[in-house]
Parts: C-alpha cells; sequence; structure tokens
C-alpha cells in the first residue's frame, strides 16, 4: 500500500465549485480530523492523516483520489476469480486484495461484483473496535453495505441467485447493518431536507431571495466518476422497466424537481461540477435541463438554489438509459431598449443589462 497522501483535486470539490457551500463528506469521514475546510475547497494535514482512504469514498465528486486505493483497479483483480475477498490492512488478515479500510468500499463496487455473482468476502472488520480508523471506518462500511443491499433488490432474480457477500461474524456488534453515520446522515438530512425547515425558520420566499454573488461559483471542467460510471452498469436493464431507487448518502445518485418560483438565474447550472444540469437555447427559448445518467448526488445545486425550489426526490428510476429530463423552459423576450433577447420568468420592458445600466444612472445622477 502506498504511504503517499491522499491527491486533491481542487476542480472538483463542491466547495470550490459554490465558496458557500456546506458540504463536509470527507471531513466527517475522517476518523483522525486530518481534513481541514475552506471555501476554496480542503486540504490534508500530513501529521494527522493515517491515508484511510475513507475521504475517497466519501466524496460524491472524486475531489479526492488515492494511489494505494484505486477501486476500478480492484475490480479488473476481481472478475478474473470466481470469488473475491478483501481484508483491512490494520488487521492484518490474508486476503485477496488488502484494502486501507473496509469503510473504503463503496456500495457501488460492492453491488457490481454481486450483478456479476462473484462471492465476496470481507475480512478484519471484527478488528474496527481496536483500529484507528474506527469507529468512522465502521460505520461508513454499515452504511456502504447498506446501499449495496438497495440495488442488489433492484437486481432480477436470476442475479440476485448469485449474490454471496460475507463479513466476519464478529463484526455484528462493531458495525451492525443499517447502521446511520452520523455526520453524513445530518449532513444529507440538511441539505437534501431542509426546504421543510428553511420555511419553518423564516427563510426568504421565492419573491424575496437574493442572486448569488458572481464570484461566489467558479467555474471548472465537468467529470463523472468512475464509481457513478459503475452504477451505470450495475443498474443497465435490458427491458423497459424501471429501477426504483430511493435517496440514499451512500449512494451517487439522486433524482431532482422543480416546484414553481425559479428564477432563471442559471446558478444550479454553473455550479454543477458534472454537467448533469445543463441549458439549452435557440433563438425563441430558453431550457433547463436535467441528465440523471450524470448526476452524483453532491447536492450543490440544492444549495446554489435561492429561490428552495430545486429539491431531491426521495425515490427515482435509476436506469441511465432515460433520456435527459426538461425541469424549467421559458420563451425568450427581447429588450425594448438595446433588441437583444433575454430570458426572465416573468415579462419585463428592459433586459438584466439595460436595468442595471438605469439603476447606476439614477445611482450616479439622481
Amino acid at each position: 500500500m502506498s504511504s503517499a497522501y491522499p491527491e486533491f483535486r481542487v476542480a472538483r470539490c463542491t466547495r470550490y465549485r459554490y465558496r458557500y457551500s456546506e458540504c463536509r463528506r470527507c471531513a466527517d469521514a475522517c476518523p483522525h480530523q486530518a481534513i481541514g475546510l475552506t471555501d476554496e475547497g480542503a486540504a490534508v494535514d500530513q501529521v494527522r492523516c493515517r491515508n484511510c482512504a475513507l475521504c475517497v469514498s466519501a466524496c460524491r465528486t472524486g475531489a479526492w483520489a488515492a494511489d494505494g486505493f484505486k477501486p476500478i483497479d480492484l475490480l479488473r483483480q476481481a472478475i478474473k476469480q470466481k470469488a473475491f475477498s478483501f481484508s483491512c490492512a490494520p488487521s492484518g488478515v490474508a486476503a485477496d486484495a488488502i484494502v486501507p479500510c473496509l469503510g473504503a468500499l463503496d456500495g457501488v463496487t460492492l453491488a457490481y461484483l454481486a450483478r456479476r455473482g462473484i462471492p465476496v468476502t470481507l475480512h478484519g472488520s471484527q478488528h474496527c473496535g481496536q483500529c484507528e480508523h474506527g469507529p468512522r471506518g465502521a460505520e461508513q462500511l454499515a452504511l456502504n453495505l447498506e446501499a449495496m443491499e438497495l440495488l442488489r433488490q433492484g437486481m432480477d432474480e436470476q442475479q440476485r441467485a448469485g449474490v454471496e457477500l460475507a463479513v466476519d461474524a464478529q463484526s455484528a456488534g462493531t458495525a451492525p447493518r443499517g447502521a446511520a453515520f452520523a455526520g453524513a446522515r445530518r449532513q444529507l438530512f440538511r441539505r437534501f431536507v431542509g426546504r421543510g425547515v428553511d420555511a419553518a425558520t423564516g427563510a426568504a420566499a421565492p419573491s424575496e431571495a437574493q442572486p448569488i454573488p458572481e464570484k461566489a461559483i467558479r467555474a471548472g471542467a465537468y467529470a463523472v466518476t468512475e464509481q457513478r460510471e459503475l452504477l451505470h452498469i450495475v443498474c443497465r436493464r435490458d427491458e423497459d422497466q424501471a429501477w426504483p431507487l430511493p435517496l440514499h448518502d451512500g449512494l451517487p445518485a439522486m433524482g431532482l424537481s422543480l416546484s414553481a418560483g425559479c428564477t432563471a438565474c442559471e446558478a444550479c447550472f454553473r455550479a454543477c461540477p458534472t454537467g448533469a444540469l445543463h441549458i439549452r437555447e435557440n433563438p425563441s427559448d430558453w431550457a433547463l435541463l436535467f441528465r440523471a445518467d450524470r448526476c452524483v448526488a453532491c447536492g450543490v445545486c440544492l444549495e446554489v438554489c435561492q429561490p428552495r425550489v430545486l429539491d431531491a426526490q426521495a425515490e427515482f428510476d435509476a436506469r441511465p438509459e432515460r433520456p435527459e429530463r426538461v425541469l424549467h423552459s421559458l420563451c425568450k423576450q427581447r429588450c425594448g431598449r438595446c433588441d437583444r433577447f433575454f430570458v426572465s420568468s416573468s415579462p419585463q420592458p428592459v433586459c438584466p443589462v439595460c436595468h442595471d445600466d438605469e439603476d447606476a444612472f439614477s445611482a450616479i445622477f439622481g
């Protein structure tokens, strides 16, 4: 296992894409308090870091990567065998593959092996109580096993018949199945279900929402993670049949809905790190579209939406074959002053540029 520290790819981080983001998945997952967060991303403290790779597993956008832990390489090794076993490095137990921590094995990777009918055994979880990575590692493992089980339930009977995943018996008292990772669950509630909380605490109504400052959103290249691409394979169906999947903090997938009140500010599109949200324009129309097969459930679009009209669906169709969906569409208007086309949620006599010019002129000359 490499002693190199995890690499942070800043352009993929939601805290970089949106400077007011409250995402702290990596910091919550780290057992050693080795990750510091800022409004420009995150940084690892090499003195504290123990290379457990839990930050790599927890991050939805692939902002963290580790040379000593590459799930795709592990899969290439596993699919060549009829059965496969993992063990964590701290336990010292022999296995086909040694990983820094069992909690770093995400639910999608385990579900992929299950779909291929490869029996998998996880060794070393009985060591979590004495391990320097526990109980965070044990809790993350329980979350990932829960996510794997949700995906397994969507498989047909023939695929489920080949599923076999064994965990050391002693692990039952250390990482109970379905155990919630408290920090991640709190974050999930705050970011995905917090719309009702906003209303109860008197958050701004859609008409009173303030626009996002331009410098609050930083541009970056789109990137879809390997884990999300692997989920495409796991959830693919040959027949035209839905694959219902509930929102879960251990899965890089989410469905979106948009209620009335969208201001067409495009902040969600600009902050999205994967291109799941994008804009389609022609001379007469504007539309906000959602590609579910690119969404990794990072939730930055929900944070950046000031009218609070964008929401995560409690359950969605996880099939990757679905076409992109129009969330909002508007007809373009023509400015009565500069004659340019523009988009607005309500009829306006002039475009925002000309309106800003009028405000600036009034502020200077009265």
